[in-house]
């Protein structure tokens, strides 16, 4: 039997190597050519030549930095003087390992996951050849869970080239994964892509992951997940297993949304999020079967939001996207988390399928000026499941809070106007996005919060 196995595994490889042959997209300047046999010097199917010339640009992170310990005792801010040794917030220092991926030799940039370099006042990069560089973060965004460092000084790199497409990755593609599980160093596994677009995880707030049985362990993230072609193909990000263990089970956050976060790091130091203004949900078959919908993917639009990117484009209630960008669109999580990583001001192509027909819709994506559930809850936990919208006097007006919420369960009520965090003054969602990422460190948030004719503060752990 052992014998059978490892006969189809080395067909399989010997058919994989001849297709990988056949054609071969352009890269830029600095990008390697595509792997043209799967073969060692004997003849046999192997990964090593592939291996290569990966392995030089997955690197080895290890971070140094200090947390924030919180008081046990909660004091409102307004009080806090009055304590001043139960309110002092302790330092602690921790260590940590990860993964990277050298995505542009040049400039020495490196994408790895922002729960890897979270809190580090050092970063130090490791490259396969025993070289070690100090680097700088560039930008971090927690809801997808990517970070951009850059490297001092870089010299001699060698960078991984991304998938060009990655709608063209398949449920059953050979993958490999390349980290440093356990700090044990430059460590292959490999596999096959087990699903596409797995959302609702709870592992991040905007989910759109690869799923792969290819082995990834703690030390893993930030790692690269390739094809058999060298191409990066995902950001290995987090395992579902018991005690963090490997079961077959592991996730990795697509090409296309490494592109557009990096992007617009590397442009704003943060991501610009984009809003399309719709309500909505999965296509199920008997939706797709009531509006004559001949399709099996696309994501359900349930109601159009006035004033929105999407009701200015024409977007209607009873519309079915089917594509962003000529891209096919597999889910209405897919579509979320796609137009979350675009941008606010990114014109994009918007395909939908309409009382029988395929229509294309140009859409400029907005800042937000109302969000709601999951959206809101991606500001803080504080406002999971309310809605959120600019006040005309100034500040934020919780609009709907949702029973049962964890904003319900915090205290927010509908009618609830948001006015100061910390004791500054909010003008607005963009500007108390903004306050909140400035207050990352703070122990306790404290939101000053006007309920009729009453004024009252709802402090929260950070």
């Amino acid at each position: 039997m052992k014998s059978l196995k490892l006969s189809a595994v080395a067909l399989a490889l010997a058919g994989i190597t001849a297709l990988t042959s056949l054609s071969a997209p352009s890269y830029a300047a600095d990008a390697r050519p595509l792997i043209s046999a799967l073969e060692n010097t004997q003849g046999e199917p192997s990964l090593a030549p592939m291996l290569k010339q990966v392995i030089p640009a997955v690197v080895n992170i290890s971070v140094k930095g200090t947390k924030k310990v919180s008081p046990m005792i909660e004091i409102p801010e307004e009080f806090r003087f009055m304590f001043p040794q139960l309110n002092r917030e302790r330092q602690r220092e921790f260590r940590a390992l990860g993964s990277g991926v050298i995505i542009d030799a040049k400039e020495g940039y490196i994408v790895t996951n922002c729960h890897v370099v979270a809190d580090a006042n050092e970063i130090r990069v490791a490259l396969s050849d025993g070289r070690e560089f100090d680097a700088t973060k560039v930008g971090e965004d927690e809801h997808t869970d990517l970070a951009l460092l850059k490297l001092k000084d870089p010299e001699d790199l060698v960078a991984l080239p991304m998938m060009q497409d990655a709608s063209e990755l398949e449920v059953g593609d050979f993958v490999v994964a390349i980290g440093n599980p356990f700090g044990l160093g430059q460590t292959v596994t490999s596999g096959i892509v087990s699903a596409l677009g797995r959302t609702g995880l709870n592992i991040e707030n905007i989910e759109n992951f690869i799923q792969t049985d290819a082995a990834i362990n703690s030390g893993n993230s930030g790692g690269a997940l390739v094809n058999l072609r060298g191409e990066l193909i995902g950001i290995n990000t987090a395992i579902l297993g018991p005690n963090g263990g490997n079961i077959g089970i592991g996730f990795a956050i697509p090409v296309d949304m490494v592109k557009t976060v990096v992007n617009q790091l590397k442009e704003f130091g943060e991501v610009h999020r984009g809003t399309l203004g719709v309500t909505g949900s999965e296509l199920t078959p008997d939706l797709a079967e009531s509006f004559d919908y001949k399709g099996k993917a696309g994501a359900f639009v349930n109601e159009v939001l006035e004033g929105g990117a999407a009701d200015k484009a024409g977007v209607q209630a009873g519309d079915i996207i089917t594509s962003i960008n000529g891209k096919p669109i597999k889910s209405f999580g897919e579509m979320r988390a796609t137009i979350a990583t675009l941008g606010a001001g990114a014109d994009i192509k918007l395909g939908i399928f309409r009382d029988g027909r395929n229509l294309t819709l140009d859409v400029t994506l907005q800042e937000p000026d109302e969000i709601s559930g999951t959206d809101a809850g991606q500001l803080s936990s504080f406002f999971d499941g309310a809605t959120l919208a600019n006040h005309d006097g100034g500040g934020v007006e919780v609009t709907e809070v949702a029973p049962r919420s964890r904003a319900y369960s915090y205290g927010l009520r509908k009618g609830d106007v948001i006015t100061a965090l910390n004791r500054e003054e909010v003008k607005g969602i963009a500007d108390l996005k903004s306050k909140l990422n400035k207050s990352k460190d703070r122990g306790v948030l404290a939101f000053r919060i006007e309920r009729g004719d009453s004024v009252l503060y709802v402090t929260i752990r950070n």
